[in-house]
């Protein structure tokens, strides 16, 4: 059973990941929490196996709370949740030693699925290699894009929105380079 802690401050938002996580049969959300101090003591207290954090909560953010985690429960994976994932916040999330980094018109079933994969022990986003592009942490990941090069035959992608946050997370170890995407008319 993969015990979850969920901290989401808008509660409708709260409410719907908790009941769709505990229709799975190997998940169990042992704590919700809607603001950002609150997510270390719940998680001392439940001892969940992942936590899944929004970005922005009130009092303490997202990524502060995961750095916290870390640091007191090393064992707790996390996994951010955000609106827009700029490139920096995928970077600071590196940093905090999260384990995934999902947007949040993400398909329910790639939610779940990357939370198995973290509570297993792959770290999704941070396997696919250092974050590459734009140094303005608050350039939208729309106005990144990955060129893909196989056999000399280069193209040039712009990322799904539910895709658009590990896209970011560029494939270094390949050596595929970052390059501003073209303008659509």
């Amino acid at each position: 059973m993969i015990r979850v802690l969920v901290a989401e401050d808008m509660r409708i938002l709260r409410d719907t990941l908790v009941s769709v996580l505990n229709l799975e049969e190997d998940i169990k959300v042992v704590a919700q929490v809607a603001a950002g101090p609150d997510i270390v003591p719940a998680a001392l207290a439940e001892r969940p196996d992942v936590a899944m954090l929004d970005i922005d909560l009130p009092g303490l953010d997202g990524l502060t709370a995961a750095a916290e985690l870390h640091e007191r429960m090393p064992a707790c994976r996390v996994v951010i949740l955000t609106v827009l994932g700029y490139p920096g916040q995928l970077r600071a999330a590196l940093a905090a030693h999260v384990s995934g980094f999902m947007i949040k018109d993400a398909p329910s079933d790639q939610l779940i699925d990357v939370l198995r994969r973290v509570a297993a022990g792959d770290e999704p986003t941070a396997r696919r290699g250092a974050v590459r592009g734009t140094a303005n942490p608050h350039q939208p990941p729309a106005a990144q894009c990955t060129q893909a090069s196989r056999g000399g035959n280069s193209r040039l992608e712009h990322p799904a929105p539910q895709d658009r946050a590990l896209r970011l997370a560029s494939a270094d170890r390949r050596g595929l380079p970052h390059r501003p995407a073209a303008r659509r008319s």
